[in-house]
């Protein structure tokens, strides 16, 4: 069984690595291909902002579809569609808002697919320890956004045109849709990975599972999106456009590298290693802000430390507080408030940076730390 359930995070964690080659290889340019259709630095905020809120907000009513349903596999494969095929459609955008509405449908595909991709996941890692698991995934996750930002600083490097960056992303895109197909065909039913019969109440969401969706949604308002960071690395000139999804490839690498090690410390250690880390991670944006090109680069170090706990660690807690029936919806939920966190911070800070860098580190920094002491109060059983 252990075997299988290797197997099977193995199989959607390829299929990750390749979407992540699609969406996180445009997500590195989106910044820059905005500016350059006239959007100011408080478009590109709220840009980012509404695309997040509506690539987590939504992820609570597919949740619950998910599991009333049982639809994983359908529902994950059309959202990955709709994840997928709106990046190469990025090329024939005239002007920023045609732009913007295909960056927030690619959030929409994902806010689809992601609470039942997470649901299946959590039946697998069962087996393998919930942060051990989680981290694998990720960590293939970010091998393909890597490989997807090295991409794009190739492109860029020989042929300076985002549109065609954006086209040849087509190609990881249909790699992913193979693999999730034949994942689907060897692993029918994967809530039979996890055979143990789940013991927590399932009558409803615990307290210390609200507890933990407001430390989560603290840590999402003060986690400035790398659009916006992008952005900020043109209008101040502080690195050469090749150089910006060369420094996102790195955050992806330094992300996918610690998940690993930061998913056994979990599995060893419980909540408390989250709230070291978002203590760590979250001064990446005095550095990324107000430091020169070393010192941005130290915080894009930090920044990808604190994605990876957020792609890994906060998603295996959740297994831990809710039982199988109500998984799906438990990551929607969770999700809803992480991506209106998100967007409502991405706006303040889009604005904040029009006004002053001061306002938009003081609100980021303050808004993470703040998640620590709820973040201990979180006490999590075997599961």
């Amino acid at each position: 069984m252990r075997k299988s359930a290797i197997a099977f995070i193995i199989l959607l964690g390829l299929v990750s690595l390749f979407a992540d080659v699609t969406y996180e290889g445009a997500r590195s340019i989106t910044g820059p291909f905005l500016s350059t259709l006239g959007a100011s630095g408080a478009v590109v905020g709220i840009v980012v902002g509404l695309g997040e809120l509506v690539g987590y907000g939504l992820r609570a009513v597919f949740g619950y579809l998910a599991d009333k349903t049982k639809f994983y596999w359908t529902i994950t494969f059309v959202g990955y569609a709709i994840n997928l095929f709106a990046v190469p459609l990025l090329a024939l955008a005239g002007n920023w808002q045609i732009a913007s509405f295909l960056i927030i449908m690619e959030r929409f595909g994902k806010a689809v697919r992601v609470p039942s991709r997470d649901a299946m996941l959590s039946f697998a890692t069962k087996q393998t320890g919930r942060g051990w698991g989680f981290g694998l995934h990720e960590a293939l996750d970010q091998i393909g956004a890597v490989t997807g930002q090295l991409l794009i600083t190739v492109i860029l490097a020989f042929k300076e045109s985002y549109r065609f960056g954006f086209a040849m992303l087509l190609v990881p895109a249909i790699f992913a849709l193979c693999i999730l197909a034949y994942a689907r065909r060897a692993f029918p039913r994967p809530h039979q990975l996890e055979i143990k019969k789940f013991e927590i109440d399932t009558k409803g969401l615990a307290k210390t599972y609200w507890i933990y969706i407001a430390a989560i949604a603290l840590v999402a308002a003060g986690y400035v999106d790398f659009a916006l960071i992008s952005y900020h690395f043109q209008q101040a000139s502080i690195l050469q456009t090749n150089w910006i999804p060369f420094f996102y490839a790195i955050a992806m690498a330094v992300s996918g590298i610690s998940s690993l090690f930061m998913g056994r410390w979990y599995d060893k250690k419980g909540i408390p290693v989250l709230a070291v880390i978002t203590a760590i991670s979250s001064f990446f944006a005095p550095l990324v802000f107000w430091g020169n090109f070393t010192l941005s680069l130290l915080g894009m170090i930090l920044w990808g430390i604190g994605l990876g706990s957020q792609e890994s660690i906060m998603r295996a807690v959740v297994p831990s507080l809710i039982s199988p029936e109500k998984r799906a919806s438990a990551y929607g939920v969770l999700n809803l408030f992480f991506g209106v966190a998100w967007a409502l911070g991405s706006a303040i800070m889009g604005i904040f940076y029009d006004i002053s860098f001061v306002y938009l580190v003081l609100f980021s920094l303050i808004t993470q730390l703040a998640s620590i002491p709820l973040l201990l109060k979180v006490k999590i059983r075997s599961a």
